[in-house]
């Protein structure tokens, strides 16, 4: 549901996976939006309608986003696909974070433009960002990237867990994705991706962005 930039996006990308994709907007001129060779239904209506949604083909339908402009809109879309028609795979996107948090507690998963796009600042202007790339509001669990002082070169893997209370996930290296031991020792260039608790930002960010303690 919406057909702005994000939507008519997402209309492609799935199409061109191989997926069946039919997109509702209020605006028939909101479809121009879409590359010329789009296979999809183009539906003029109201996305939380149902008979919009039958013609749209929520009965059948494996998944749903709604993204149109409005945060009321997106959140009623949601609720009737999931709750009336049955569809689990849902997104809305919620422009406030304090709505998006408590929806994502009742099953329906946001995302929320504001905190994300802050993050993505915070990381690139700050030593010590860090970019957000999963959170688990129900349990309180992240997949963060992470900035980190020079002086963490050359330490372990080990090391930094013990030191910052993390689990390091992956490491990114020359484009390609390694799953570390703990014997795995951090190389100029390395991205670093950790799973933590949500509630632990502030103190992780900081242990990284300064140099570890002097091993004696």
């Amino acid at each position: 549901m919406g057909c702005g930039r994000t939507g008519a996006a997402l209309a492609s990308e799935f199409e061109s996976r191989g997926h069946s994709v039919a997109i509702i907007d209020q605006l028939g001129d909101a479809f121009r939006r879409l590359p010329s060779d789009f296979q999809g239904q183009r539906i003029t209506g109201v996305g939380f309608d149902r008979d919009t949604l039958v013609s749209a083909g929520v009965e059948d339908a494996y998944a749903f986003a709604a993204v149109s402009s409005g945060d009321n809109s997106n959140i009623l879309a949601a609720r009737v696909v999931r709750e009336t028609y049955g569809v689990e795979n849902v997104v809305a996107r919620i422009s406030d974070p304090g709505r998006a948090q408590v929806y994502d507690r009742l099953g329906i998963r946001t995302v929320a433009p504001v905190p994300w796009t802050s993050a993505q600042i915070v990381s690139h202007l700050l030593p010590g960002g860090t970019d957000a790339k999963f959170t688990d509001v129900t349990v309180g669990v992240a997949l963060r990237s992470f900035a980190y002082s020079d002086g963490w070169l050359g330490r372990s893997i080990a090391e930094l867990e013990a030191a910052t209370g993390t689990r390091v996930a992956y490491l990114q290296r020359f484009s390609a994705a390694v799953l570390p031991t703990t014997d795995t020792v951090l190389q100029p260039g390395d991205g670093l991706h950790v799973i933590m608790e949500v509630d632990a930002l502030d103190r992780v960010t900081r242990v990284l962005s300064r140099p570890p303690a002097v091993r004696s």
